[in-house]
């Protein structure tokens, strides 16, 4: 090897400086390295600049992010379920009219915030309103009748009891008194044969013996009297009897009544439905979504008014690939990004997973006759509840949501 140093090649004479600067000196050459080519040293100066270029600096930080980036991916792609396909969703209720007629005031408008009970909208009311007070004057009408029988019903009953013990009493004197001359024409007729015996033997005279004739039959005629009398007691008996048979007539046209009134009270109660249904309250607590009528307009039974939903009764409807539902358990932790709030974190839980896909929903049906199939990864509708809402959340806003499945 050889181990001979190189002269340094002559130099050009440096021009003398001028009078005005100065004379700087010259650069120094670098002392040759013992042992190394000239042409190996020069590239070994060359690559040891070129790894401190900042360059060189970026290419490694980029090469390491994206390596950290892969890793990163690969470990979620086996511990979370990323999906973008969901939207925030909640029960829409249509609030219709059960009655028609023309919206006399609109006591909403669209984005109010409403309370349970509220009222939304009022119908005009004042027909029903009238149909109700007819009702009632019948209803008062028909009681008024009714009381107006009972106490018929009782004045009768009064009569027909004085009647009965009048009666009764009558027919039982006529008993006595018939009983009485019964005792006494069998006397009158003992006497009358003792003194038939007594004349054959010449003890009596013949006057005697037609004065006991005559005494029975007199008796006789008495008892006839009598028992005329005593029919006739037993006939204003029975139409007494007849009397108290008509307070079942009237009772049974008080019954009538009864359910006269009831029928009554019922059409009653059905129009003040009818009049309660003219004002509209809010069901739930809610948020106003839309509005279709304004006032002054004529409104049909079953027409909608307006949308509204509960804004605290919100969720999240995924469409998961059917081929990472399997993954999928209840209650697993999703982490939420709404696009309309990049900078908030809503968390929330598997609440319910789906039992059939999105396709079987579908308004259009999709069938194959042809033979020509093309398989297609199905969705199923996962619902995640959210528990923790910084911001609140209309229906329809677009979501990505992302489930540990750990």
């Amino acid at each position: 090897m050889d181990q001979s140093i190189t002269p340094p090649a002559a130099r050009a004479p440096i021009p003398p400086a001028p009078a005005s600067r100065p004379a700087s000196p010259p650069p120094a050459s670098p002392a040759p390295q013992m042992g190394a080519a000239p042409r190996q040293q020069q590239w070994s100066a060359g690559r040891g600049r070129a790894l401190l270029r900042p360059r060189s600096f970026v290419i490694v930080a980029v090469l390491l992010m994206a390596l950290a980036y892969g890793g990163r991916e690969i470990y979620m792609r086996f511990t979370h379920v990323y999906e973008y396909d969901a939207r925030v969703s909640a029960d829409i209720v249509t609030v219709s009219s059960r009655a028609d007629g023309w919206v006399v005031e609109m006591a909403v408008r669209e984005g109010m915030q409403v309370e349970a009970g509220q009222v939304l909208v009022r119908i005009d009311d004042r027909v029903a309103k009238l149909k109700a007070d007819a009702f009632r004057a019948q209803i008062e009408g028909v009681r008024v009748e009714r009381t107006r029988l009972r106490a018929e019903r009782k004045l009768d009953r009064n009569q027909a009891d004085a009647a009965m013990r009048t009666r009764t009493s009558n027919v039982t004197v006529r008993e006595k008194a018939l009983a009485a001359l019964s005792a006494d024409l069998d006397f009158a007729k003992l006497e009358l044969e003792r003194n038939r015996v007594l004349f054959a033997g010449r003890v009596v005279n013949e006057r005697q013996l037609q004065m006991a004739q005559v005494a029975v039959t007199k008796l006789e005629i008495q008892i006839l009297q009598l028992q005329a009398e005593h029919e006739q007691a037993e006939g204003s008996l029975d139409e007494a009897r007849v009397g108290h048979d008509r307070l079942g007539v009237i009772d049974a046209q008080i019954e009538a009544l009864t359910h006269q009134v009831a029928n009554l009270a019922a059409q009653l109660h059905q129009q003040l439905v009818d009049v309660e249904d003219r004002t509209i309250k809010s069901p739930i607590p809610a948020e106003i979504d839309r509005t279709f009528v304004l006032p002054g307009e004529y409104v049909a039974a079953g027409q909608r008014i307006l949308l509204l939903h509960n804004p605290k009764e919100v969720w999240v409807e995924a469409n998961i690939k059917e081929t990472q539902v399997s993954r999928l358990k209840l209650g697993q932790t999703v982490r939420v990004s709404v696009d309309a709030f990049p900078d908030d974190k809503f968390t929330g839980r598997v609440a319910r997973i789906g039992s059939a896909t999105m396709a079987r929903f579908a308004l259009i049906p999709t069938p194959n006759p042809s033979g020509n199939f093309t398989k297609i990864t199905q969705r199923v509708a996962v619902k995640i509840d959210l528990v923790d809402m910084p911001r609140q959340l209309a229906p329809g806003m677009m979501v990505e949501v992302d489930i540990d499945v750990r």
